[in-house]
């Protein structure tokens, strides 16, 4: 059994060693961070490709919803960006006549936070966007993803609730729904 203590060599090597394990450690986890950081930045790219996706099925089909529950819509304007004041606001969809405003909100995958943000944005149209102060300013959410929780949350707010059924895209609020109106 070998009792001697180790040399200062000795301890100087194995810190030497431990020193350059460190570093090497400490250089995998900066590549693995920047790994990281590049898939969720690919997902948020592809996040937001999705969200165009939802707006540009929508577009074209949001004329025909409103008109079927009562509201002459003939325009849609799109990704609506707006500073006045030191404050912003962006719509990706709003559907026009005129008297009536329905700003809708697209999400490939539609949650609660993305309900209560759209409804915050609701409340800043009218002093944000002048020109539509004497519309009636509805809300609208759309999703290619939309949990029954969250469908009924919505509704429950006083949203409409653009969903895909089978091929084609419907509101599935009920004929009774009544609208917020902001």
């Amino acid at each position: 059994m070998n009792t001697s203590q180790p040399t200062y060599d000795d301890i100087l090597t194995l810190m030497k060693e431990l020193f350059v394990s460190q570093k090497d450690t400490e250089r995998k986890f900066q590549e693995t961070d920047r790994e990281i950081k590049a898939v969720t930045a690919s997902v948020g790219r592809l996040s937001n490709r999705l969200g165009e996706f939802v707006e540009e099925a929508v577009r074209p089909a949001a004329v025909r919803l409103f008109q079927q529950c009562g509201i002459d819509a003939h325009e849609v304007q799109q990704n609506i960006s707006v500073k006045r004041d030191g404050e912003g606001l962006e719509i990706d969809l709003l559907v026009v006549n005129d008297k009536d405003t329905v700003a809708i909100e697209c999400k490939s995958n539609l949650s609660v936070d993305d309900v209560n943000e759209h409804l915050e944005r609701l409340d800043r149209i009218k002093r944000l966007i002048p020109r539509y102060k004497e519309h009636r300013i509805l809300g609208a959410v759309a999703g290619m993803v939309i949990p029954e929780n969250v469908a009924a949350y919505a509704i429950r707010k006083g949203l409409y609730v653009i969903a895909q059924n089978g091929g084609h895209l419907e509101l599935s609020n009920r004929p009774t729904f009544v609208p917020k109106v902001w």
